[in-house]
């Protein structure tokens, strides 16, 4: 079935948080819907539509900002007491406006994710999390990684209370009281939790997740164990899933599935005969979705998908026919109280004109008295860095409430900047000194009302330092934000849960007078995705798989000693280097032992071996481009090639557009295999610096068993 959906804006409120809106259930059968949304203002506001115009039904006074909305009421009746948080309180309005709940948890920071389940309140801080009945406090967990979301399957299907966190360190935590039930693993960080179907489903046990990659899973979960369902990959590299819903806006009598990210895409997913989700409507917004939900707000008998965006718009997707201005060939009639509308807002546009002019010259006519203090205005930027797996690539997005003019990019360590397709953003490169530590410094420059930019960076493994953006809004007077991003150690490594212990490993072990929290700092330090919290315990292991070459690493660590083991011997290296001058700063005496296995290094590069063949193979063709196209104009027919060279000509775009996405791609790694060479021989106590001339030479005329003779005979 054909979805055709148009857009409405609604209203605009301040900047708003992740899952801040809601609508509340309609009064009577297919009437429209009233919508509750919370900014961070702290400011409240519902409303209903008629005739096209927003209309308020209450409005709070501003205060600490919304982090959390949701619904409430008693189990099985509609779900219409408003609850939101905002820093560690939690309120509660009635439908009408009036507030009925003042809710001081226990709670030493500000609230992050939110739940109401009749008079059950799930809450969560970064770590903490807390479970109250009545504003009675019953049940506290820890976690061991910051919390994302918070559910609770649906007590009327479900025998007993069960929450479900959705944590930092890409599992979900099933909890029993104050107890960890256990541990479900996905396939990315989890950003949102949601009931499949809006309900749990049949079972009242099936859960939807959305990552920050991008990825959509369905989990059933069981009181012993997770079953995994299905899950959405995001092949076409879409943002992070920020909010899902489920509503019938097809309707076919099935609900679908909506989802919003933070690129901006609304998507619409229909289920097949194997209730595997198909992907039936997607919709481009400019900015963040931060809220989605289906219902009927505009008008009685037109469904909609309702949406609001990181810079406060509401806006609709709905199933209303647009009805258009007529040209001048058309003989389309447009009603009076359409006409009226439009005559409307053509008014009030020319009084905000001139309102702005009057002001603006209000401003420069004050700026240029004595005594006169320009304030600087304050704008909030809503900021992501994060590893792509696929590619092993940092994407850096950053999106402002207003305009954005220029990002100005500045590196201490060298990185590549990579294209992205739907960047429309024109880049600029300064002249860097190396010498001094810098190594990049480029101005992205934003087209007209832009206000969201994404980026991708590929760093080097074993150079660490700072990248910073500093970001200038088309603001007057004006101001620049600076956003700072760690580049760390081992940056390409990504946590994971499962590695392969049958692969040959090098190892390194410290032991000294160093405490648990001072190991765990040197760890947050060299690898992403390490909690900041030192662990629960008197020892913690974690693993971690490089995102570009796929080898592992190990770490274990506890008061006094660490073990790290790898297959590959660089990132013991690496290790070595970095946490010897991190023990050296604090002054404390290390006792260092390691060792080597030499077929790790053999394992290594066969690990690398496909992808560098791949990208010779790729360099060699989009060398042959040019030249092939050259002869295609003067022959015409080109018959007399060989089927590769034909094919090379056939493929020539989706070559070129390969390698412009993969700028040093070849040298990463070349650099990759010179470090291991170096690196293997570095711990024999031999410099081999000198013989890196004739491995590159060996790499030009790339043969594996020749490169295997070269690392095993130097």
């Amino acid at each position: 079935m054909e979805v055709n959906l148009n857009r409405v804006d609604y209203l605009q409120v301040g900047v708003t948080s992740q899952k801040t809106m809601r609508l509340l259930p309609a009064s009577g059968r297919r009437t429209t819907q009233k919508v509750v949304i919370g900014d961070q203002d702290g400011v409240v506001t519902c409303f209903g539509i008629k005739k096209g115009e927003a209309v308020p039904v209450f409005k709070t006074l501003p205060g600490q900002k919304v982090s959390r909305l949701e619904l409430g009421g008693a189990v099985g009746t509609p779900q219409e007491k408003i609850f939101i948080s905002a820093g560690s309180e939690v309120r509660g309005f009635t439908k009408k406006g009036k507030q009925f709940l003042s809710f001081e948890s226990n709670l030493m920071e500000s609230i992050r994710a939110l739940y109401v389940s009749g008079a059950d309140l799930f809450l969560c801080a970064s770590y903490i999390y807390n479970h109250y009945c009545d504003c009675k406090d019953q049940d506290y967990y820890l976690s061991s990684d910051k919390n994302n979301d918070i559910i609770c399957l649906p007590v009327e299907k479900v025998d007993n209370i069960t929450p479900i966190l959705a944590c930092q360190d890409r599992v979900l935590r099933v909890l029993k009281g104050s107890d960890l039930l256990y541990k479900v693993e996905v396939p990315g960080v989890p950003k949102v939790l949601a009931l499949h179907n809006g309900n749990g489903g049949d079972s009242g046990e099936e859960l939807i997740y959305g990552t920050s990659d991008g990825k959509i899973g369905l989990v059933q979960v069981t009181k012993s164990s997770p079953i995994h369902r299905w899950e959405i990959s995001n092949e076409k590299k879409r943002g992070g899933a920020l909010c899902v819903d489920y509503y019938d806006i097809l309707g076919d009598g099935v609900r679908e599935l909506l989802i919003g990210r933070d690129d901006g895409m609304v998507e619409v997913y229909g289920f097949d005969n194997n209730n595997e989700p198909v992907l039936r409507y997607e919709h481009a917004l400019s900015e963040s979705i931060t809220s989605i939900q289906g219902g009927c707000v505009g008008k009685e008998g037109y469904d909609e998908v309702l949406t609001a965006t990181y810079t406060g718009w509401v806006m609709a997707l709905t199933t209303e026919p647009v009805q258009r201005e007529p040209g001048p060939c058309d003989d389309v009639k447009i009603s009076q109280d359409m006409q009226n509308k439009i005559m409307n807002m053509r008014v009030e546009l020319d009084q905000l004109q001139l309102k702005v002019l009057q002001e603006r010259e209000k401003y420069h006519q004050s700026a240029h008295s004595s005594g006169a203090v320009s304030a600087m205005p304050v704008f909030n930027v809503n900021d992501k860095f994060i590893l792509n797996c696929d590619d092993a690539s940092y994407s850096l997005t950053l999106e402002v409430q207003t305009a954005i003019d220029n990002v100005l990019l500045q590196s201490d360590v060298p990185i590549d900047l990579l294209d992205v397709d739907k960047n429309s953003a024109v880049v600029s490169f300064s002249g860097c000194d190396a010498e001094n530590g810098n190594f990049l410094l480029a101005t992205y420059r934003c087209q007209a009302n832009t206000t969201r930019l994404e980026l991708k960076i590929r760093s080097i493994e074993g150079q660490h330092g700072t990248l910073q953006a500093y970001i200038t809004p088309r603001l007057q007077p004006k101001t620049c934000r600076v956003h700072q991003y760690q580049i760390k150690p081992l940056s390409l490594h990504q946590r994971t849960y499962v590695i392969d212990h049958n692969r040959p490993v090098n190892s390194l072990t410290l032991t000294g007078q160093f405490s648990f929290a001072e190991i765990h700092s040197w760890v947050v330090f060299c690898v992403p995705e390490v909690p900041d919290k030192v662990p629960v315990g008197d020892s913690v292991t974690f693993y971690f798989q490089n995102t570009f070459l796929d080898t592992q690493l190990e770490c274990t660590y506890r008061k006094g000693e660490g073990t790290f083991k790898s297959d590959n011997i660089s990132t013991i290296s690496i290790l070595k280097d970095v946490l010897t001058k991190e023990a050296t700063k604090r002054k404390i005496n290390l006792n260092i032992s390691y060792d080597v296995n030499e077929e790790s290094v053999n394992y290594t590069l066969k690990l690398i071996h496909p992808k560098l063949e791949h990208q010779l193979l790729l360099a060699k063709k989009v060398q042959l481009i040019d030249a092939l196209k050259e002869l295609q104009v003067y022959e015409g027919n080109m018959d007399f090639l060989i089927p590769e060279y034909r094919s090379i000509l056939e493929e020539a775009d989706s070559l070129l557009e390969e390698f412009k996405k993969q700028p040093a791609h070849l040298e990463r790694l070349y650099g990759m295999i010179t470090d291991l060479f170096i690196d293997k021989f570095k711990f024999k106590g031999t410099n081999v610096k000198t013989k890196v001339p004739l491995l590159l030479e060996i790499l030009d005329n790339y043969d594996p068993n020749s490169l295997a003779a070269f690392f095993d005979s130097a």
